[in-house]
């Protein structure tokens, strides 16, 4: 059963008591709330995610319990705020009640590169086409998400917009697709670019700035249980008016970059380094600048296939 077969009177009921058993890749999240715009903007941007349907089984296994509650204090009135909370913790301090969706996204991205660490964690977008992935690893304010939510309007199946899973027995990538995260300028761009996607209202005043997300394609969200591999490690990078360029960088300078953006490892040791060793090696490795979102999709579909490392 998939999250649209819920009514949302029901989804609410189910958020509200029990919980929601919610499959994204390979982790289930129990997610508790009785904020209603949470349950709304679950059940409009997860409507094609599988649910684990445990009834009332309050102590059925999930990998991350969690809860999006609002404080017990005067601030449940005055200027009301939200709290996440992991295994009835919370590891971050409250935000505005208005950003309490972004504060379970967050969230759910701090669960999986704090404790999965069976597997190596890239702060990076990975997209995958005719059976060859792209890693595309990059800092904040790099027009990552803008290209990759660009990327699997035009076709490209979404693996994950924030978090890329490597598996260290085989150094495959494992799915996570998840709502895409889009700040500020994108949002608008995006929205033009693919008219029929669905976006969440936009929340302004984080720390992030203004805040959507948009609706992964109904079919990467089906194929969440495939595994890819890696062909290419992309570093993009959004620079106003510049032509659209791909350059060839080291695997040498490439390993480095990616470590120093992996959440993880360090803490794998030899494991980490070997994983990331054989993963680079199979890639071919490029700086990417654009400006121009159907330029960039064209240069993405024309990559080379023909001479990537075996």
């Amino acid at each position: 059963m998939n999250v649209a077969a819920l009514p949302l009177a029901e989804l609410e009921c189910r958020l509200n008591q029990n919980g929601l058993w919610l499959r994204t890749g390979p982790f289930v999240s129990r997610i508790q709330t009785t904020i209603r715009s949470v349950a709304a903007d679950i059940s409009l941007l997860y409507a094609d995610y599988p649910l684990e349907d445990f009834g009332a089984e309050a102590h059925a296994f999930a990998d991350f319990h969690i809860q999006i509650a609002q404080p017990t204090n005067l601030r449940r009135w005055f200027k009301p705020q939200a709290m996440f909370l992991f295994d009835g913790a919370s590891p971050f301090k409250p935000l505005p009640l208005d950003q309490a969706f972004p504060l379970l996204e967050w969230g759910l991205n701090w669960c999986v590169s704090a404790h999965a660490n069976d597997l190596l964690i890239i702060h990076a977008a990975v997209i995958e086409k005719n059976g060859f992935a792209a890693i595309l690893p990059a800092p904040p304010g790099s027009g990552k998400s803008t290209l990759c939510a660009a990327l699997v309007q035009r076709g490209w199946r979404l693996l994950t917009d924030e978090l890329a899973l490597v598996r260290l027995t085989d150094g495959r990538l494992i799915p996570l697709p998840r709502p895409v995260s889009l700040k500020n300028q994108s949002i608008d761009i995006l929205r033009d670019y693919a008219p029929a996607a669905v976006f969440s209202r936009p929340v302004s005043d984080t720390l992030k700035g203004t805040v959507a997300h948009m609706q992964p394609p109904c079919n990467s969200v089906a194929r969440a249980q495939e595994a890819a591999s890696a062909a290419w490690v992309i570093f993009p990078k959004y620079q106003a008016d510049a032509t659209t360029r791909l350059e060839p960088v080291s695997q040498s300078r490439t390993f480095m970059r990616i470590a120093d953006n992996s959440f993880n490892y360090s803490l794998l040791g030899t494991r980490g380094f070997d994983t990331l060793t054989k993963l680079v090696g199979s890639c071919l490795c490029y700086d990417f600048t654009y400006s121009n979102l159907d330029e960039a999709v064209a240069l993405f579909n024309s990559l080379p296939t023909d001479n990537i490392p075996k």
